[in-house]
């Protein structure tokens, strides 16, 4: 930072407020990915004995998450960006360890979904303090570097959570994912100033609400990008939903998932990192635009590779890897164009959208997930069906143009 200007988030340096939003992002990813090796031994311990019923544990979280955020963004516009962050990794640490202590699948459930009330307080208010802080460009480039050290996590979670189980029960994943979110929370409560300025504070009233809704709501360039992350993440969600039946079941690799799967995710953090130090110079339209397209093209190989019966663990695992490298520079961007007309309402854009995104792409997932049928034909299908629909939304939302350079029109006013 220069001498001559201010800090936008005085008392911690670039890096530190990266790895500090990394670190809140992860808390998400953590208790997603982590679960993938476990599924197995939870249903054995609470008396699941359907695969596919086992994929509640992923989808029951994603929907507190999801449902949660329209909340989290109103009070963050009200209180500021601290108080409510510190509220969420509260709960999240509380019934992250409520998990551990489960007797019954309902009740793990039960747990599973307040967890995830918890944790969306990270996803709406590490977009809201980095839009507080950044616009623009500059914007997408904190989040492709969050999103870097964010992507460590899912290398390193289901290696994690297979590691707790060679020396405790699983329970103890849920344990770490308590001690995970009180690290967070004390990091945060020392080093965090608060980041929204005192000039857009909204009080929380219908009216205010409402008028801050209707923004986020009617902006067509954020809702189009919204809908279209939350259609190319379905296929992320049913892959998560499936993939460890996937590796056990269909490719014989159960004992390799944890490696195959870091490699997979490996290639979003190379992508994120490639994204950081291009976007500033081809514009995030471009990148995105044309990363969909890749997207698409690797989802359509592997669906024709799938439906042959040439499915390998090779093939599927470099067919993942493409879609997964191209996946991370759509999503970092897509964020980042639906944000960027936001910027004084953004606590409620990120309700919005990270609603949005969540519901949309749980639910999707989950039918992806629950149509697994032995073979990995659903699921490819499943991400090439939601890509070209994800494509479309953006044709739609750009007028037919693709790879332009846009500029966000002023926003209106909220009203108070």
């Amino acid at each position: 930072m220069s001498d001559t200007k201010p800090s936008p988030h005085p008392g911690m340096g670039f890096g530190q407020f990266v790895a500090l939003i990394a670190a809140m992002m992860a808390t998400n990813a953590l208790a997603i990915d982590s679960m993938l090796p476990a599924l197995p031994r939870i249903g054995e311990a609470l008396g699941v004995h359907d695969p596919n019923a086992r994929q509640w544990v992923i989808t029951s979280y994603l929907l507190g998450f999801g449902v949660a955020q329209l909340a989290y963004g109103s009070l963050a516009d009200r209180y500021g960006r601290k108080p409510v962050l510190m509220v969420g990794l509260t709960l999240y640490t509380l019934f992250a360890a409520l998990c551990a202590f489960s007797t019954s699948f309902e009740m793990l459930l039960i747990a599973r979904f307040l967890t995830g009330l918890g944790a969306a307080s990270t996803r709406v208010l590490s977009v809201s303090i980095v839009r507080d802080c950044y616009a623009g460009r500059q914007m997408a480039r904190v989040m492709s570097l969050a999103f870097i050290v964010f992507l460590a996590t899912p290398i390193i979670a289901p290696s994690l959570g297979q590691g707790i189980m060679l020396f405790a029960s699983w329970r103890w994943i849920f344990g770490v994912l308590s001690i995970f979110g009180l690290v967070v929370m004390a990091w945060a409560a020392v080093k965090l100033p608060e980041t929204q300025h005192p000039e857009d504070r909204i009080p929380i009233s219908v009216a205010g609400v409402t008028s801050a809704f209707r923004i986020a709501l009617t902006d067509r360039i954020a809702m189009g990008y919204t809908i279209a992350a939350a259609l190319v993440l379905s296929g992320l969600f049913g892959f998560l939903n499936s993939a460890q039946q996937v590796f056990a079941e269909v490719l014989g690799a159960g004992d390799l998932f944890p490696l195959i799967f870091a490699a997979i995710a490996g290639s979003m953090a190379v992508s994120s990192l490639l994204n950081s130090r291009i976007v500033g110079k081809l514009g995030m339209r471009k990148v995105s635009h044309w990363a969909l397209i890749g997207f698409i093209a690797f989802a359509a190989a592997h669906a024709a590779i799938a439906i042959t019966g040439h499915e390998t663990l090779l093939s599927f695992s470099l067919m993942q890897a493409g879609m997964m490298f191209c996946f991370g520079l759509v999503m970092s961007n897509f964020g980042a164009i639906a944000m960027e007309p936001l910027g004084h309402v953004a606590g409620a854009a990120a309700s919005i959208q990270g609603f949005i995104t969540t519901i949309g792409g749980a639910l999707f997932g989950f039918v992806i997930g629950q149509m697994y049928d032995g073979t990995t034909v659903p699921l490819t299908l499943g991400f090439a069906g939601f890509g070209v629909a994800g494509l479309m939304t953006v044709l739609v939302t750009e007028k037919g143009k693709l790879f332009q350079t846009g500029v966000a029109a002023p926003a209106p006013a909220v009203a108070h």
